[in-house]
C-alpha cells in the first residue's frame, strides 16, 4: 500500500513513538490525525513541525481509554478526512506492580488504554477501513509481552494480549484486505523510561541489549511504515529491541 494521500489515525500520537510514526507517515504524504488526552506544547510542536512535510498532521483530543470516546474519535476523523486507510494504536503508558502489589485500579486502567481501546478503535474503524479496498492496522505491543519482566504484571499481561488480539483481528478482517500487525519495541528512549536510573541504563547497555544501545522512536516508526506498506504481511509481530529477547542468558 502506498502512503501518499492516505488517511491515518495515530493514537498516543503527540509524543514518543506515536509522534515519530505520525511524522513518518506525514513525510510520505499522508493526512494524519493524532489523538491524545491533552492539548499541550508537545501537540503544538508536532503540528507545527509538519508544516514542511508533504502531508499534514492534525490534532484530535480524546481519551481512547473511554470506549465512547474511542468510537467517537474514529467517526470524527473519518468524517473530516472522508474515510480512513491506516490506524495505529500507540497510546499507552507504564503499569507497575507485582501480583500482590498492583492495585485493582491500575490493573483495570492498563487494560482500558492498551487492550480495550484497541478493541473499540478497530471495531469502530472496521467499516471505514473496508471502504478503500485496502487498509492497515498497526498495534503496539512490547517485548514485555513476550518475556517475563519483574514488577510489571499488568503491563506485561496487556502487551501479551495485544499480540494475540493482532492475530485474531487479522483473521477477522483478512477477507476485506484489511491487514492487522503489531510491533513490539524493546528499550526505546522516550519519556516512558525517564524513571530509569543511570545504573539500570548502564546494565541494559552492557548486559541486556546485545547491540549495546537503546532504540529510538524513529527505529520503531520505520517498522510501522513497513507494516503499513507491505501488502503481504498480516497477523505478525515484529520485534524492535536490539536483540534483547533473542538471548537466554549472557
Amino acid at each position: 500500500m502506498q502512503i501518499q494521500g492516505k488517511r491515518a489515525l495515530v493514537t498516543g500520537g503527540t509524543k514518543g513513538i506515536g509522534a515519530a510514526v505520525a511524522r513518518d507517515l506525514a513525510a510520505r504524504g499522508a493526512r494524519v490525525a493524532v489523538a491524545a488526552r491533552q492539548d499541550d506544547r508537545a501537540v503544538r510542536d508536532l503540528v507545527d513541525s509538519a508544516s514542511d512535510l508533504e502531508g499534514e498532521i492534525r490534532f484530535f483530543q480524546a481519551d481512547v481509554g473511554d470506549p465512547a470516546a474511542a468510537t467517537a474519535l474514529v467517526e470524527r476523523v473519518a468524517g473530516e478526512f472522508g474515510g480512513l486507510d491506516i490506524l495505529v494504536h500507540s497510546a499507552g503508558g507504564p503499569a507497575g506492580g507485582t501480583t500482590e502489589g498492583v492495585s485493582p485500579e491500575a490493573w483495570h486502567a492498563a487494560f482500558d488504554v492498551h487492550v480495550h481501546a484497541a478493541f473499540h478503535l478497530v471495531r469502530a474503524a472496521a467499516p471505514r477501513l473496508r471502504e478503500p479496498g485496502e487498509a492497515a492496522v498497526v498495534l503496539v505491543s512490547s517485548v514485555a509481552g513476550i518475556r517475563g519482566v519483574p514488577g510489571i504484571l499488568a503491563y506485561g499481561t496487556v502487551k501479551g494480549a495485544v499480540a494475540q488480539m493482532t492475530r485474531n483481528m487479522a483473521l477477522d478482517l483478512a477477507d476485506d484486505n484489511v491487514r492487522v500487525n503489531c510491533v513490539a519495541p524493546g528499550i526505546i528512549r522516550t519519556r516512558f523510561h525517564d524513571a530509569m536510573s543511570e545504573e539500570q541504563k548502564k546494565h541494559n547497555l552492557a548486559v541486556r541489549i546485545p547491540l549495546h544501545r537503546e532504540g529510538t522512536p524513529d527505529d520503531v516508526a520505520e517498522v510501522v511504515r513497513l507494516l503499513v506498506t507491505n501488502d503481504f504481511m498480516t497477523g505478525e509481530m515484529v520485534v524492535v529491541d536490539g536483540g534483547m529477547t533473542m538471548q537466554i542468558s549472557r
